[in-house]
């Protein structure tokens, strides 16, 4: 019986990844990954693609996303999984999401125009295509503009919480996020929760307000986690009751630290995100 891989959380270059959605797909299959979601941020675009390529190669895919949202004035992700498509709820939150991008960008180009660097909001648009823009656009740019040398330091420089070119972004609300994702028949799952650096009672505080509004799921283990994270999440995914998702936030072939199918196994005692994709 061939093992189970399972990496629910990955992003293709409709969003912030540097490869096509069918490219994911290839490389989930050539490191052993034998279910896969596709959850590029705040879109739905690259899901065909990537559907049609995990046919052909017998891997089961599992359409996703993730959504970017606040919550008591803090920027939360959640991913959803196993949704539909074609959900008229979803796609049109989807649409909101790419407006509030749209207009992040433009602020952000305007930005760094006052640092004298122009010509950047064009730049973006031209390398996001149909997809959406992200920070991670600007610091490509950045880069080939030759003003930081690494992704981090333009974000230590110029896109960074509090620095010049930083713009504190209106998401849409958690409730509302949930809400898509279960209009769309999916599962409501909280990406990377010690990436917020939380204290563990903001969390708690979270975990019972998601809970509440309709989430089912925490993502206990992700591409970056040590056993200290791993553990804290089972201890909060156990007291919530909440389903366990693994997955490895990956990007881009070049981080040799985050790869497809690279990841811890889900422990025993949590119930699978996956138990819920048949019911």
């Amino acid at each position: 019986m061939i093992e189970q891989k399972y990496d629910l959380h990955c992003h293709s270059s409709y969003s912030d990844g540097e490869l096509s959605p069918g490219d994911v797909v290839l490389r989930a299959v050539e490191h052993g990954v034998t279910t896969l979601a596709l959850t590029d941020h705040d879109t739905l675009s690259g899901l065909a693609e990537a559907q049609q390529i995990a046919k052909q190669y017998e891997l089961n895919f599992i359409p996703g996303i993730e959504l970017s949202c606040l919550w008591n004035k803090k920027t939360f992700h959640i991913l959803g999984l196993n949704v539909d498509a074609n959900n008229a709820e979803l796609l049109a939150g989807t649409r909101q999401l790419k407006n509030i991008r749209y207009e992040r960008a433009k602020e952000i180009a305007n930005k760094l125009e006052k640092n004298k660097i122009p010509g950047a909001f064009q730049a973006v648009q031209d390398s996001a295509g149909v997809g959406m823009i992200t920070r991670p656009h600007f610091a490509n740019f950045l880069i080939k503009q030759g003003h930081v040398s690494t992704m981090q330091s333009a974000f230590d420089r110029y896109l960074g919480q509090g620095k010049s070119a930083f713009v504190n972004t209106q998401w849409v609300e958690l409730e509302d996020a949930v809400q898509w994702i279960k209009a769309a028949g999916g599962i409501a799952v909280l990406a990377h929760p010690m990436r917020y650096k939380l204290t563990a009672s903001w969390l708690r505080r979270f975990l019972t307000a998601f809970k509440e509004m309709g989430g089912l799921g925490i993502e206990v283990v992700t591409g970056r986690s040590n056993p200290d994270e791993i553990r804290r999440t089972i201890h909060f995914a156990q007291q919530y009751e909440l389903y366990g998702s693994v997955g490895s936030d990956f990007h881009s072939p070049k981080n040799q630290w985050v790869e497809l199918g690279r990841l811890a196994p889900l422990p025993k005692n949590i119930k699978p995100v996956w138990d819920l994709f048949t019911q």
